[in-house]
């Protein structure tokens, strides 16, 4: 929503805003673009009489500012219909999908084409260090957009993606989440069947390869030229690290030609990221030389594997990780960077699905390869959740208090370790305190 806000004052509107809690890098953002935020959800917000109101999905009946809405006929639409039909229309989108991914994914591939020259407009759900913003509306006919498949708003429950029509299609992955509205995986992929159905036949669906339930979306039906990437020798588009410690990487595209490239990040699944975004620049005419020479100017994405401080050799990672799969994934990304380091994780398990105890069977899986693990124990999660993380053993260490957690990793963080705050929200602030009590503990 911050985005679509961001987009709307680009086009000249005036624009303010409700929520509940807005915190940075987001409240950075919309305060330099002179956009108000208004705390809570009470009626007195649009005593302003507003031509329309853009209705996130975290919105429902009985909310205040909701029932008033709808008392005074004031118009309104949700956020994708809004994008649609004010920045997408008679536009080339290149829309990413995907469980995982898709941030990262949607701002290499933002970069690689403002790289080539083709200024492209995009919106994504978080903030592209090379550009400083999550929304731009851009100067060319190429729109970048993070294709969610959460639903759009209370009044919609499609899934947002199926608003956008994108001429070139990145599907990512595809694994259950979303509990809270998503029944089971037959209905997510059934949401990104309508997706495809969308797709133009002159378009192009890029896809990972080796994925059963990607496998299983397209025998639903597909009308568009599919084409697969991954980091093996089966996939249309390959990839592959040039060294152990994977800050050089090798891609090649379906017709065998081939450019090599340093980089900044590491990891199979951002070197996977990074190939979609490659083969999705191509069908912008962005060829395989120009794109990867990108990559080595990219600067990565603000709270994904963000490196936030480094103090007396501890440094101190922000990352948006809140699925079993992306935890383990970021856990082992960190462990190959830096051999011989101990990676230390603090993680708030914060997302609807995480409290519906949906990943309680995987999540002690999914951290074990951690060091150590201070979990912030929300008080609604249940004694289940407890027991699904026992065989982690003496390593996890369980706090209901941010500042008491804060205050136990200070005395057990030693030098060389790589500290990661995993969470989809502000977690209290733990790191920014932790960041502050090393600095006056370990510097002087």
């Amino acid at each position: 929503m911050g985005g679509i806000a961001a987009l709307a004052r680009a086009a000249g509107h005036e624009v303010s805003g409700c929520d509940g809690n807005v915190y940075p890098p987001m409240s950075t953002q919309l305060k330099e673009l002179g956009i108000e935020i208004h705390h809570g959800f009470d009626a007195a917000q649009l005593e302003i009489n507003p031509d329309c109101i853009v209705v996130g999905n975290v919105m429902s009946r009985g909310a205040e500012v909701v029932e008033a809405m709808l008392d005074r006929g004031i118009p309104y639409t949700s956020g994708p219909q809004w994008l649609a039909e004010h920045v997408l229309r008679d536009r080339h989108v290149l829309a990413v999908a995907g469980t995982h991914g898709k941030t990262t994914t949607a701002s290499m591939l933002a970069w690689m084409l403002q790289d080539a020259g083709l200024k492209p407009g995009f919106l994504i759900g978080g903030i592209p260090a090379n550009f400083g913003v999550s929304a731009r509306f851009g100067d060319s006919d190429f729109f970048v957009v993070e294709a969610d498949e959460y639903d759009s708003a209370f009044f919609d429950k499609r899934a947002k993606f199926v608003h956008y029509r994108p001429a070139t299609l990145v599907l990512n992955n595809l694994e259950y989440d979303h509990a809270d509205i998503y029944e089971d995986l037959d209905a997510i992929i059934w949401q990104f069947h309508q997706l495809l159905r969308m797709v133009p036949g002159a378009g192009r669906i890029i896809r990972k390869g080796n994925d059963a339930n990607l496998d299983a979306l397209i025998s639903k039906g597909c009308w568009t030229p599919v084409e697969t990437f991954g980091a093996d020798d089966s996939s249309d588009w390959q990839a592959s690290f040039l060294n152990a410690n994977q800050r050089r990487l090798r891609m090649s595209n379906p017709a065998g030609a081939s450019a090599a490239a340093r980089w900044g990040m590491s990891g199979t699944h951002n070197l996977e990221n990074a190939l979609a975004a490659v083969a999705a620049a191509g069908s912008a005419g962005v060829d395989i030389e120009r794109a990867v020479d990108a990559l080595s100017r990219f600067e990565g994405v603000k709270r994904r594997m963000e490196r936030t401080a480094t103090v007396a050799n501890i440094a101190i990672y922000d990352d948006f990780a809140h699925h079993p799969t992306a935890i383990r994934r970021t856990i082992n990304a960190v462990r190959k960077r830096y051999p011989g380091h101990r990676v230390v994780v603090a993680i708030e398990p914060r997302s609807n699905t995480m409290k519906l105890g949906v990943h309680n069977d995987t999540l002690a899986e999914s951290l074990a390869e951690a060091d150590l693990i201070w979990m912030f124990r929300p008080p609604e999660m249940g004694v289940e959740f407890e027991r699904s993380l026992e065989s982690l053993g003496d390593k996890l260490r369980m706090h209901k208090d941010y500042d008491k957690m804060v205050s136990d990793m200070s005395t057990k963080v030693l030098s060389g370790d790589q500290v990661v705050f995993m969470s989809n929200g502000g977690f209290g602030g733990a790191r920014q305190t932790l960041t502050a009590v090393l600095q006056r503990t370990r510097t002087t």
